[in-house]
């Protein structure tokens, strides 16, 4: 990812994307460990790429019931702003009966700011998102469940970027 030309690189994958990162650059997503099965030929052990090998995999397995999960990496941790934040905004700010400038300088802020932001046309930053939900006691971020339901396909096929992205044309 830095481009850094080390002699040694391990595979990593990052968002669903395996990539042969240098040390400094591990850290952006999950390291790739291979693992010798009976017959001499490796497999990732990451989750995703466990449903690709589906049919060999469950035959060669034998009795054990060792669970693969996939690690942690940086972009867990991160909520995700809600898809209808700028109406979740204005409809707490109507119901507290609050003009846009009122609103800004409660939360000393500039006005202009709350009404791009009720249009859609930016995305709070960190400090402003917090201020918005305390004041407004609303949550702008939406739960990880919604997200992983978004992405799992039920049938045990993995999904790529091509499935979920939206054209537009």
């Amino acid at each position: 990812m830095c481009g850094a030309d080390v002699a040694s690189l391990t595979t990593t994958k990052v968002e669903g994307a395996e990539l042969e990162l240098c040390d400094n650059c591990q850290g952006f997503g999950t390291t790739v460990e291979t693992q010798q099965s009976s017959s001499s030929t490796s497999k990732y052990s990451t989750s995703s790429s466990s449903g690709t090998s589906n049919a060999s995999g469950s035959s060669s397995s034998g009795g054990s019931t060792q669970s693969t999960r996939r690690k942690k990496d940086m972009f867990d941790d991160m909520d995700e702003l809600a898809a209808d934040y700028d109406d979740r905004i204005r409809d707490s700010r109507e119901s507290l009966g609050l003009t846009q400038e009122e609103l800004a300088n409660q939360l000393n802020e500039k006005a202009s700011l709350i009404r791009k932001l009720e249009r859609g046309d930016i995305l709070p930053s960190d400090d402003v998102q917090s201020k918005l939900e305390k004041k407004l006691e609303i949550t702008l971020t939406e739960g990880a469940d919604v997200e992983d339901t978004e992405w799992s396909s039920g049938s045990g096929q993995s999904m790529t970027l091509g499935d979920v992205v939206e054209r537009k044309d």
